[in-house]
């Protein structure tokens, strides 16, 4: 299994981000939830460039990515599930959960902390939401998430099979929560207790600042809910709301590459704080 796993990970993944790409992408063109205000072009030729820089320097700098960190692990006795006599399903179960647990942790860090709120800007500077959003994330800021997660591995020492399924679920669901897709109401409320779903997601994609600090969950919606990050829906409506960052409105920080991998370099340090609220309930 685990040569397997080492030999395969890759298409794997490549495979699912391609074909929940695919038919999220179908999805939009057939019920979109809102217009898009700019060039869709312009916008996914752009996002999806910082994908493949972000992959090919990802490639470069760490070639087997968290699954080799994860066999490091297992080879060295290292991490939690290497010390705990746990049937192999728990173990893998519980892995899946932990890693997700601690990939919100690692979204309320971004903006909690004004320095890594900078990197994180690129994400929610795109001015319109679709599943390209999903996967557009600044290129230290791949690597600040890939360094937590190869210390959440080596302190948890989790089955090879757990990390897999963690990434790709985590890619799957950014593209799905992340889509400009409709979907009946009634569904989306069931669904929401399951997975985080697009209109939950889009909220935190808000510029006001309350809405942004909620909803912080790519996979799992439990996290948001247990620890009083949830909101239900933006106030203007999934219609009305303003999608973005106040300060960045122009093409070129938004939905251009070089000005995306500028932003983080642009303006003074401020107190972009968690605990800052424009709106008060």
């Amino acid at each position: 299994m685990e040569a397997f796993l080492m030999t395969y990970e890759v298409p794997i993944r490549l495979g699912f981000f391609f074909g929940i790409f695919l038919i999220m992408a179908a999805w939009e063109m057939a019920a979109p939830r809102r217009v898009l205000q700019h060039s869709k072009w312009v916008r996914w030729g752009n996002n999806l460039g910082l994908v493949f820089l972000n992959s090919f320097v990802l490639r470069v700098l760490a070639p087997t990515a968290a699954v080799g960190m994860a066999l490091f692990a297992n080879e060295q006795g290292w991490g939690l599930f290497n010390y705990l006599d746990v049937p192999f399903w728990l173990a893998v179960l519980a892995s899946v959960l932990i890693l997700d647990f601690f990939i919100w942790l690692q979204h309320v860090m971004v903006h909690a902390i004004p320095l890594l709120w900078r990197l994180h800007r690129v994400h929610h500077a795109d001015l319109d939401f679709d599943v390209t959003t999903g996967a557009r994330f600044h290129t230290l800021e791949i690597l600040l998430s890939m360094g937590i997660k190869f210390a959440v591995i080596l302190l948890l020492g989790p089955p090879l099979v757990a990390v897999v399924i963690f990434e790709v679920l985590l890619d799957a669901t950014a593209m799905f929560n992340h889509s400009n897709v409709r979907m009946p109401l009634g569904l989306d409320r069931v669904l929401r207790w399951f997975v985080v779903t697009p209109d939950m997601h889009r909220v935190h994609h808000s510029t006001e600042d309350d809405e942004t600090n909620s909803n912080f969950g790519f996979n799992l919606p439990w996290w948001d809910r247990l620890f009083g990050t949830y909101r239900d829906q933006p106030r203007a409506g999934h219609e009305g709301m303003d999608i973005g960052i106040r300060s960045f409105r122009e093409d070129k920080w938004c939905s251009w590459l070089p000005g995306m991998l500028t932003i983080p370099f642009v303006g003074k340090i401020s107190d972009y704080a968690i605990n800052r609220r424009r709106w008060e309930d």
